[in-house]
């Protein structure tokens, strides 16, 4: 499942007119870099849930057969009104995925992260764990980060034996069960049900190493067109 409904604001004036995950980057639109790597890895078939401007993205998308994809859409704005968070969206979107899933943010920008069928396929061995979460290191704008991983590779709410909290990388694994709770058509975001399941020891973690950009702004996106790596 790629995220794709949300408003932008930080990316403003950009995204009053295109929706930020179909704003380019490096020459594609940001969520094409995620649509070409899944197809890559073998994936088939692919949510992509919408809220604003909602019409242009399976216009631009088509059924993501020119990728070898098939692009299904869960869509926010015309069914709710507007998007319903991040957890709220999956929940809607659940009769249209999988048992296990690969779910990642639209408007991420990590040319080399590999969606491993050999990982996925060992996620969905383990019934117990709810999600695998990637990590990278906390950027400027988010310093305190979000999660420690134990020595177990399980997820913290706090520091790991290292002392570390790492940021969410918006790149997971994930079970439908983790969001089964959610009422589809809900507003809920994910962080509490994360936290909930890590503290049921269900969620299992490691560090991302490649170039990662969470873009938010226009500056950051020129900054990334302009060559950084």
């Amino acid at each position: 499942m790629v995220l794709a409904a949300g408003r932008g604001e930080r990316m403003r004036p950009l995204s009053d007119q295109t929706p930020k995950p179909l704003l380019p980057v490096r020459g594609k639109p940001m969520i094409v870099w995620h649509l070409e790597a899944l197809a890559r890895a073998g994936v088939q078939r692919v949510v992509v849930n919408t809220a604003w401007l909602e019409e242009q993205i399976p216009a631009a998308l088509g059924d993501g057969s020119r990728w070898g994809l098939a692009i299904h859409y869960s869509m926010e704005g015309r069914d709710h009104g507007g998007a319903l968070e991040t957890a709220g969206g999956i929940a809607k979107a659940l009769p249209l995925l999988d048992e296990c899933f690969w779910l990642v943010s639209g408007d991420i920008h990590a040319p080399d992260f590999a969606y491993d069928a050999a990982c996925a396929a060992a996620f969905a061995a383990q019934p117990g764990r709810l999600a695998h979460l990637w990590l990278v290191p906390n950027p400027n704008f988010h310093p305190a980060g979000d999660f420690g991983i134990g020595a177990d590779g399980l997820a913290l709410t706090d520091a790991g034996p290292d002392g570390r909290r790492w940021t969410y990388a918006n790149f997971a694994l994930m079970r439908k069960a983790l969001c089964a709770g959610v009422p589809a058509g809900q507003k809920a975001a994910l962080g509490p049900l994360l936290k909930s399941a890590i503290r049921d020891r269900q969620i299992g973690a490691e560090v991302y190493a490649g170039a990662w950009h969470n873009i938010g702004t226009p500056a950051q996106l020129a900054a990334l067109d302009g060559g950084a790596p």
